[in-house]
């Protein structure tokens, strides 16, 4: 069960979180004006409620050889659903699957090492609907933190 509202002591834990999850218990603690155990048990509350999902490390997908990013709308004909998600998470190549609304149902962020790649996967895709693939150039914002203090800008 959730909370209805966290208090600033929370969000603050939650940003900071945010900003670096490696952050050490010790530094959180003293950001917060909190002993350690009190801290601890904070972070403890927050995951089994779900507001903290999980910690995550952000790589270079480049470095590691993906350097084509694409997204891909795809409409997604009607009773392939299942068959479709089944196939985007069996890809490890796709980086979120979004359900969404307008003329394409679903969104897929993907990363490939060249377009040979891209273009068999958007292939494997197709037999479940119309796409439309966009390759990505460059990124003006990468991901980020939401807000999580009161009056913090959107």
């Amino acid at each position: 069960m959730m909370r209805q509202q966290l208090d600033s002591v929370d969000r603050k834990i939650l940003h900071i979180l945010q900003e670096n999850a490696r952050t050490s218990l010790k530094d959180i603690a003293a950001q917060v004006f909190l002993s350690s155990p009190a801290t601890s048990a904070r972070i403890d509350k927050l995951e089994r409620e779900g507001y903290i999902l999980g910690y995550h490390t952000c790589v270079n997908k480049e470095k590691l050889g993906n350097r084509i990013r694409a997204f891909i709308n795809v409409e997604v004909m009607s009773g392939k659903k299942e068959a479709f998600l089944n196939l985007a998470r069996a890809c490890k190549n796709v980086i979120e699957c979004s359900c969404i609304t307008g003329d394409y149902s679903m969104l897929l962020e993907v990363a490939y090492s060249n377009t040979k790649e891209l273009e068999a996967f958007v292939s494997q895709v197709q037999k479940f609907g119309k796409t439309q693939t966009q390759i990505v150039f460059s990124t003006a914002i990468e991901h980020r933190e939401i807000p999580t203090m009161i009056g913090e800008p959107a």
